[in-house]
Order: C-alpha cells, then sequence, then structure tokens
C-alpha cells in the first residue's frame, strides 16, 4: 500500500533534493534518509543541496520573478486555484505520506493537506482583493494613492510538525502577490516537501507557467541547518518566513535583520488554558485532551499549561487522567488510534530528561510518561500537578506533557498565563461573560490567538495565526496577510499646470526666459 503512495506522488527509492526550474542532481550535499517515526524503517532516501545547488536554485527564482511580477494577479490566483485542485487530487496519497514521514493520525495528515486546499481558495480570493487606498491632497489638482506592488524571491523554512501545510500559507499568498520562493523544508520531512514540488511543476507545465525562465517554485532541502542559513544570509532574498524554535527564530531573524531583511517568524508557543469553575466541563475536557495529546504534543499550539480553579481541581484532574490513560496510542495510519510517536530518537530523549528534571523541581507525574515497549519512538502523554514558579513550566518541552495547576481569583489565573516568554495561543473555558471578556481585554491574555471555550490548536486559516513576545510577531493567512509579501508604494500624480507644495512651503526662484 505505501509503494503505490510514494509511486503515484513520483517518489523513488532515491530522490534528488533540489529543484531549481528542473530536477537536478544535487551533490553538494550528504545523502538523508526519511524514517517512518513509527517504525523506525526507512521509507526512502534524498540527496541534499550544496552551495552551488542553492545558488541555482535562487538564480532561477530570480529569473522567474522578473516575469511573474508581471502576470496580472487574477491568473497569478488561476494557477493557484489550480493548484488546489490538483491537492484535492491527491489528498488522500498525500494525506498518508505526511503519516508515515511525520507521524502524524491519519485524519490529521488528510487535515493537513486540507488546510493547503483552503490556503488555495483563500489565496485565489486574496488575488482579486491587493488593494491600496486613495487619499484626498491638500494641493489642488493632485492625487494620492498607495499601491502594493511585488516583493521578489521569497524564502520559506518550515518545520516537521506541519511539514506542508506552512510551506502552502506562505507560498500560495507569495504566488498571488507575484513573488517567486524557495522552499527550505525540515530534513525530517522531505518526502513531503519533493511530493508537493511534484504537484506544483504538473500544474505548471499544463498551464505554460513552466516555460518561464527560471522557476516560481523552488525546493532546496538541506541536510541540517546550512541551507536555512544561505537563505537568512541572502541579500537576493527580501522576505524569509521562518517556523521553528525560538532558538531558530533568534538565529534567523537576526541574520535577516543584520542585511535589513524583512523576516516574519512563527515560533515557540508554551500555551495556557485557564478552566474556571463556571466553565462546562465536559466540554473542557475534550478541548484539552485534543490540544494537549494531538499531535503527540508536537503542535506550536499545544496545551501545555492548565489552570484549574481550586474548587473543581481534584475532580477534573481525576477525569483528565482517566481519559488520558484510555487514549489509544500506535500506528498513526491505523483505524481508531489517536495518538502516534514522536518525530525521533532525540525527542523521546528530551521527553524523558524533561520528565527527570520535573521530578527535581518537585512536580507529580500523575499518569504517563513512559517509552512504549515496541519499535518506533512511541511515549505515553504525560499529566503533571505542578506550580507555575516551577522553571521548567516556563519552557516549552515538544511532547505530550501536561502541566496542571491551580488558582483561586481570575486575575491570578492570568497573570501566571502570561508570565511565560512565548505568546502564541490561549483560551478560557467559563460561562461567565464577564470573565470571558476580561480575558479578551487589554488586561487579559498577552497571546496572539485567545479563545473562548474552545482549545488552543486547530485555528483556521481566515483568522490571522501568530504570536507574540518569543512567538516572533509573525502573522500568516487572515484578511492582510498578503501585506508581507509584498511592498508599498505611495504615488502622488500632478494634473494641473501648478506647482504647489505641500505644507504651505514656498520655493520660488526666477529663471529668465532667454528664448
Amino acid at each position: 500500500m505505501f509503494d503505490d503512495v510514494l509511486n503515484r506522488l513520483g517518489l523513488a527509492a532515491e530522490n534528488s533534493g533540489v529543484y531549481a526550474g528542473e530536477w537536478i542532481e544535487a551533490s553538494g550535499g550528504p545523502v538523508i534518509v526519511s524514517l517512518n517515526p513509527a517504525t523506525g524503517e526507512t521509507i526512502a532516501r534524498v540527496r541534499t543541496a550544496g552551495r552551488a545547488d542553492y545558488d541555482r536554485a535562487v538564480e532561477q527564482a530570480e529569473l522567474a520573478f522578473r516575469d511573474w511580477r508581471m502576470v496580472p494577479a487574477p491568473a497569478r490566483g488561476e494557477i493557484v486555484r489550480r493548484i488546489g485542485l490538483a491537492l484535492r487530487e491527491c489528498k488522500a496519497d498525500l494525506g498518508l505520506l505526511v503519516t508515515l514521514e511525520a507521524g502524524k493520525i491519519k485524519s490529521e495528515g488528510e487535515g493537513e493537506v486540507q488546510e493547503m486546499i483552503d490556503m488555495c481558495d483563500f489565496s485565489v480570493g486574496l488575488s482579486r482583493q491587493l488593494y491600496g487606498l486613495t487619499m484626498p491632497s491638500e494641493r489642488p489638482r493632485h492625487r494620492i494613492f498607495e499601491q502594493w506592488q511585488p516583493l521578489g524571491p521569497v524564502g520559506i523554512i518550515t518545520a516537521f510538525n506541519f511539514p506542508v501545510a506552512v510551506w502552502a500559507w506562505n507560498a500560495t499568498v507569495a504566488a498571488v502577490c507575484g513573488d517567486s520562493m524557495i522552499w527550505k523544508p525540515s530534513p525530517h520531512t522531505p518526502l513531503v516537501a519533493i511530493a508537493v514540488q511534484n504537484i506544483v511543476n504538473r500544474v505548471l507545465a499544463d498551464h505554460g507557467v513552466a516555460g518561464f525562465e527560471g522557476s516560481v517554485f523552488n525546493l532546496c532541502i538541506g541536510a541540517g541547518n546550512e541551507a536555512g542559513e544561505w537563505i537568512a544570509d541572502d541579500p537576493r532574498i527580501p522576505l524569509v518566513s521562518a517556523t521553528g524554535s525560538c532558538a531558530m527564530g533568534r538565529s534567523v531573524g537576526a541574520k535577516v535583520a543584520q542585511r535589513l531583511g524583512r523576516s516574519l517568524l512563527e515560533l515557540g508557543g508554551n500555551n495556557g488554558v485557564i478552566l474556571s469553575e463556571k466553565a462546562d466541563r465536559d466540554l473542557a475536557l475534550r478541548a484539552v485532551l485534543f490540544a494537549a495529546a494531538g499531535t503527540a504534543g508536537q503542535r506550536c499550539t499545544t496545551l501545555r499549561r492548565l489552570f484549574v480553579h481550586e474548587s473543581i481541581a481534584d475532580e477534573f484532574t481525576k477525569k483528565l487522567v482517566t481519559a488520558y490513560r484510555s487514549i489509544p496510542i500506535g500506528n498513526p495510519w491505523e483505524d481508531g488510534v489517536l495518538m502516534g510517536p514522536l518525530i525521533n530518537e532525540k525527542a523521546v530523549e528530551r521527553m524523558m530528561q524533561a520528565l527527570e528534571t520535573i521530578r527535581q523541581q518537585g512536580g507529580e507525574i500523575l499518569c504517563g510518561g513512559n517509552r512504549l515497549d515496541r519499535p518506533g519512538n512511541f511515549v505515553e502523554p504525560v499529566v503533571v500537578r505542578a506550580r507555575p514558579d516551577m522553571p521548567i513550566v516556563a519552557e516549552e518541552t515538544f511532547a505530550p506533557i501536561l502541566y496542571v495547576m491551580t488558582y483561586r481569583e481570575l486575575e491570578e489565573a492570568i497573570l501566571a498565563h502570561n508570565a511565560v516568554a512565548q505568546g502564541l495561543s490561549s483560551a478560557i473555558f467559563t460561562d461567565s461573560l464577564g470573565e470571558a471578556e476580561r480575558f479578551l481585554s487589554p488586561a487579559g491574555s498577552d497571546c496572539g490567538i485567545a479563545n473562548v471555550n474552545i482549545g488552543t490548536s486547530g485555528a483556521e486559516i481566515g483568522g490571522a495565526f501568530g504570536g507574540e513576545k518569543e512567538t516572533g510577531g509573525g502573522r500568516e493567512a487572515g484578511a492582510d496577510s498578503w501585506k508581507a509579501y509584498m511592498r508599498r508604494q505611495t504615488c502622488t500624480i500632478n494634473w494641473g499646470g501648478d506647482l504647489p507644495l505641500a505644507q504651505g512651503v514656498r520655493f520660488e526662484v526666477g529663471v529668465e526666459d532667454r528664448g
């Protein structure tokens, strides 16, 4: 079954990881192995890029940009619409490949592809809404307006946990804005990137875009951090959109800032939920389970800190532990499984180290935490009775560890919730209008996403996605996301015969007419 999927997506036992107008025989980097995290078995091999391979891909992106920027935006949108149709046809296969390579359960793998499709649809609409403003001038017979122009080749750096959806968040919007791009995916999930590139290539070939000099969509898979560093340092790339850890963001952001480029950073989250005594507890329990254990705790929006009102803490925690022990763990492609493996052995080791630190800092592990005795990177999800002042609670461990803490007053919970360096996603569960509005007020959650009676995971593409503080401040999707991928231009037209100056400035010079 799996071999047939690979064949349909154009994958072989060994694949090139560089597309620069054509698949090139990448020779500068080592061959990497894509492993199934549920079995430890090799899926396929990929030849990675060296510096010369990378430069060739950027050169192709620069060439394509010259033509692509002059294609009318609705026509660019039509190409993106066709990409969405092609993704619909490949949804089951590509979703299963996400499951095999990233370890997501089947519904999450297909859900990620659906998010790509949704972004295509969304971006098609944006292609007719790249609006500028017209404003009145203080000078007679003058008109002022602003317009938005394509920016240039965009660098897209993605992480393993959303190996294709994050590319679509950026690539579809950048494409309708008139930008070309170069994609550097995670070395843990190279095959899904190659499969997506194959799908896009077929669409472009069918509609003549492949006839451009250069390539609008380019791919550069590196074996480690080098390719990302090349992108961050490269003045030919005016915008770098990078998704990953806070540490990665500090490095990329500093490099891009050093050359006065733009960066769009989507970094770590240490997300919290406040559970009021006035909440629907059954609703909250279901939401907490998915937010904390979904994707094996490997989402940037994963729930990691739960603040429960002291009057209901014991009862709710008991129900939570019971529910945690009933979560089906296993091969993510099998029906009924709700939690698959961690991405690799290092992720398991980091989780085990975190559990030891929790014990040292006085946390009580209420359930879970064992590695399963089977092939692959499987662990039990963990519930920890913790305190807000434990140092590890302020860190993001990319694993299914949930810290449960108590509070007495809502103000106390909000202060504890905001007392971490990250600021991505947050939620409150309450049936009190006053508590909900307090949480959403300027003195409430300090995160980029704030929800009421819904968990921290599962954002829709209609709303801007991103966070504050060490989460990076970037925003993807949402109504005005396109502005990040364009340059703003203010234009003034004088359609009269005089030359009045703004602010009443007078600058008159006598000019003799010498015939």
